[in-house]
């Protein structure tokens, strides 16, 4: 029996696995890959680590969740799939709350 790589998975037949306004470390280093304006390709936009807030939520190819994470240190609003993010629980000092308007789009 074959192995299913993430890439053969429908995740759209669940619910999204991060909501809105939830706190996020990237996995991976994540580069630009001609999809982020104002940067070259191959520009770092979020290091490995970094943490970011899920601010929404779109999909891909009618197959993946997109998740539009805002990253703290840099500003950038990077488009992330669910294997390039491990969930954080959000402290409660203020400076961890979720950022102002998390709503989805």
């Amino acid at each position: 029996m074959r192995n299913m790589a993430d890439d053969d998975v429908v995740e759209l037949t669940s619910a999204p696995f991060f909501n809105c306004g939830e706190k996020v470390r990237a996995k991976y280093t994540i580069r630009n890959d001609g999809t982020y304006a104002g940067k070259q390709v191959g520009d770092i936009l979020a290091k490995k680590g970094e943490i970011g807030y899920v601010i929404s939520i779109g999909t891909f190819l009618q197959k993946f969740y997109v998740y539009g994470v805002e990253f703290v240190r840099t500003g950038h609003r990077v488009g992330m799939r669910r294997k390039e993010l491990a969930l954080l629980l959000a402290n409660e000092d203020a400076e961890e709350r979720p950022l102002p308007g998390g709503n989805c789009r």
